[in-house]
């Protein structure tokens, strides 16, 4: 994996010595999200950022592709869950870019208002930059929520059907995001492989 050649590469340690374990979570007390369907605000899609509101997770990219998807599907709210040391320039971008109406900037969450988070969402989006794994990801899959993630993150190697972009590639990102969410069969597909992936 991704770290495991970090590893080997800046500690000259020996191959034969670095194993992969992907992370995991616990699957016992989660139950998928609701239907498509069942998940509008408004009328709107939800689509979410969840983390730590830093240079890492690529925030900037969530925002400059939700400003390209509302250009042509304006139905849609995007929700930035977390905090960090970018979270008021994001804020700031969001107003610059004329879209600060469309989007919600949560704070930290914790505990239920997480899942509420998960369970109102109709896409999780993760644009890392760097990621050594991307935990979040396999959160929203178990909450039926279908993904689209950086190719830059290690869950990409083990997340084979869930879309994949480049973090600075917001026109694709921005493209994923319309199109399963104008599509409620790929969605729902998406939702279902998802599921049977992280399991």
């Amino acid at each position: 994996g991704l770290t495991r050649q970090i590893v080997l590469d800046r500690y000259d340690a020996r191959p034969e010595k670095v194993d992969v374990v992907h992370n995991g979570i616990d699957l016992s007390d989660k139950q998928p999200g609701r239907e498509l369907s069942d998940k509008a605000m408004n009328g709107e899609k939800i689509v979410l950022f969840l983390g730590r509101i830093t240079m890492q997770k690529g925030p900037e990219y969530f925002i400059a592709a939700a400003r390209k998807g509302l250009n042509v599907m304006p139905n849609v709210r995007f929700i930035v869950a977390g905090s960090g040391d970018m979270a008021r320039s994001m804020i700031e971008m969001a107003a610059r870019e004329g879209i600060g109406r469309k989007m919600v900037f949560t704070g930290f969450l914790r505990g239920k208002d997480v899942e509420r988070v998960y369970r109102m969402s109709d896409l999780y989006i993760m644009p890392s930059v760097s990621e050594p794994f991307g935990l979040v990801a396999l959160e929203a899959l178990s909450y039926g929520v279908p993904a689209i993630i950086s190719k830059q993150s290690g869950a990409a190697e083990v997340l084979h059907t869930v879309p994949k972009v480049d973090f600075w590639d917001i026109y694709e990102l921005a493209n994923q995001i319309v199109s399963i969410l104008r599509r409620p069969a790929l969605h729902h597909y998406l939702q279902e492989v998802g599921l049977d992936e992280v399991h």
